[in-house]
């Protein structure tokens, strides 16, 4: 089991943001994660990766129950790319740096580097078709270059739990496409991770993600097979909204009912 989480909830003050949320995660699948903004989708992350402490409920993530592990080992073992993350980074370090400091999950390099750590960083920026912007200061990047060095970042410590949250966010389509097709080629890898994708955009849901989770009001509205969720008459509910779901190049597209 990847991720286990049983009658889950969290309080803030007297505000229930999380409520009584079960879900699992079982190995070789990859899910996408989908909700608005303020959904509660990325405090359930917070949760998964031990930021936040449950009110109620059981969390179990890669076989180990939280209460039984020492949690700063655990997350050794999943990786994290977000917005947050781009803004905690050295501007004036460079993309092979950053993705080197991976390896110890630090912000900034101060371990020593052996030369088969360079070679895994060099394989995945190759791997990750961003091989050119080693030497490049973190700075000078564009916001998807930005995402291929951190995605590389984060498979540096070779988890077994990779989260993407919000990754093409600011990015325009052509970059949007570049990271889609490379995100897939992650899933096809063996022994690659288990992927956790958050997104609010439908249309970012490729094949290569098994499952999908509706997030709403900080419950979970549904989790199942993605093409079971990405229903016309699903997402209608789901969004409170009337919505048509269309299928273009094996990929969903979302539009409000009746707009042409």
């Amino acid at each position: 089991m990847i991720i286990s989480l049983k009658n889950v909830s969290w309080q803030r003050d007297t505000t229930m943001i999380l409520r009584d949320m079960n879900w699992e995660v079982k190995q070789g699948q990859h899910w996408c994660i989908v909700g608005l903004n303020g959904s509660g989708k990325t405090t359930m992350l917070n949760v998964v990766n031990g930021y936040i402490w449950p009110t109620t409920g059981q969390v179990e993530v890669l076989d180990h129950r939280f209460g039984d592990v020492d949690l700063r080992e655990l997350r050794k073992r999943i990786g994290w790319v977000s917005t947050s993350l781009q803004q905690k980074l050295y501007g004036h370090q460079t993309a092979l740096t950053i993705v080197l400091s991976g390896k110890f999950a630090t912000i900034g390099l101060y371990d020593k580097t052996n030369e088969e750590d360079q070679k895994q960083a060099e394989e995945l920026m190759e791997f990750l078709d961003c091989s050119s912007l080693a030497a490049r200061t973190y700075d000078t990047l564009s916001q998807g270059q930005r995402q291929k060095v951190l995605i590389a970042r984060a498979l540096m410590a070779n988890p077994d739990l990779l989260i993407l949250d919000e990754p093409c966010t600011g990015l325009d389509i052509f970059a949007r496409e570049q990271l889609l097709q490379m995100i897939e080629k992650i899933t096809k890898q063996p022994n690659g991770p288990t992927l956790l994708y958050v997104t609010h955009h439908i249309e970012e849901i490729t094949s290569c993600f098994t499952h999908t989770l509706l997030v709403k009001n900080g419950e979970i509205y549904k989790g199942d097979e993605t093409e079971n969720c990405l229903q016309s008459d699903v997402l209608s509910d789901f969004f409170d909204t009337p919505v048509e779901v269309q299928e273009h190049h094996n990929r969903k597209w979302l539009t409000l009912a009746g707009d042409k």
